[in-house]
């Protein structure tokens, strides 16, 4: 069964079969110390549990630690510089999201380049949103929300996870869509938000599916609508923002990236290990992890949408 990969190292030149030896020498002692997985959010978001469980799975699979390393602010912005910057050795991976892909869009002044200068690992999966309200809101669908909205602009505060975030971009994109004039109130982080709008100093949000799931089913939020084109199944009651304005779709993506010379090796390996039942299970919309353009996880709104 090896002969035919034996025999066409042996016809290979000589100069080329030296470095493939010394990559798989590479790959096979690899892991031989822990590994750092950096995430763009502060502890206790969405993106940090599900990269918690993730650093688990890696851990126990590859037999070395996996420390969460959080570095919030600046968009993302802090943390992939400081992994694109990292040694290209498989030791430093990114928790990259959707504001990756934002960012290239807003920002001019940027000391990198996200498509350029970083690796694609793994693709986590998608996360949907859903537009909730606090109780107080005399609203219990969009199309009534939109009037109380109309009737009140300008009155209405809509909070996100901070400026350039899928959050503030799906707010923006429903402000345009809609017509309604909302507050956007932009805080560090989404469990940040999240005791203002539970005591109704802000009166709305699209949230991220699985952190806004128990504050809905216990009737301290109320789901409107979801930003997926079809229903979910963990909130089948609750239908999607498509229904009232046609061709509305807002999704967040996670996976992993490395410094961009990174040998494709070790990023083959990390990239198997991710391929589980856990790590897709913690996502709404999971395809399996993959190699790919890093413009094949981008939502086409996200990098047009212009964001005030």
């Amino acid at each position: 069964m090896d002969f035919p990969r034996r025999r066409f190292l042996h016809l290979a030149a000589g100069a080329a079969v030296l470095p493939a030896f010394a990559r798989t020498a590479a790959a096979q002692a690899y892991p031989s110390k822990p590994l750092r997985v950096v995430v763009q959010v502060s502890g206790g978001s969405a993106p940090d549990i599900i990269a918690r469980v993730i650093g688990q799975w890696l851990s126990e699979r590859l037999g070395q630690p996996v420390v969460i390393d959080n570095r919030p602010g600046a968009s993302g912005n802090i943390a992939t510089e400081a992994v694109i910057r990292s040694p290209a050795d498989g030791y430093t991976l990114l928790f990259c999201m959707s504001a990756n892909s934002i960012n290239a869009s807003l920002f001019d002044n940027l000391r990198f380049s996200f498509m350029r200068d970083a690796a694609p690992v793994a693709l986590i999966g998608k996360i949907p949103l859903v537009l909730e309200v606090h109780p107080s809101v005399p609203a219990k669908t969009v199309p009534e929300f939109i009037a109380y909205a109309k009737a009140n602009p300008g009155k209405i505060n809509i909070a996100s996870s901070g400026n350039a975030t899928p959050l503030h971009v799906a707010a923006e994109l429903f402000k345009q869509t809609a017509g309604v004039d909302l507050v956007h109130v932009a805080y560090r982080s989404e469990p940040v938000a999240r005791p203002d709008l539970l005591t109704g100093k802000v009166q709305a949000m699209f949230g991220v599916v699985p952190s806004s799931l128990p504050h809905i089913r216990s009737g301290k939020m109320r789901a409107l609508a979801v930003s997926t084109e079809k229903r979910l199944d963990v909130l089948p009651d609750v239908p999607p923002m498509a229904d009232f304005l046609p061709g509305f779709e807002a999704s967040g993506w996670y996976g992993i990236a490395a410094p961009k010379d990174t040998p494709a090796e070790l990023a083959a390996l990390t990239n198997a290990t991710c391929a589980s039942p856990v790590t897709r299970s913690l996502v709404i919309a999971a395809p399996p992890p993959l190699f790919g353009m890093w413009t094949s996880w981008m939502p086409a709104h996200f990098a047009k949408a212009s964001v005030s």
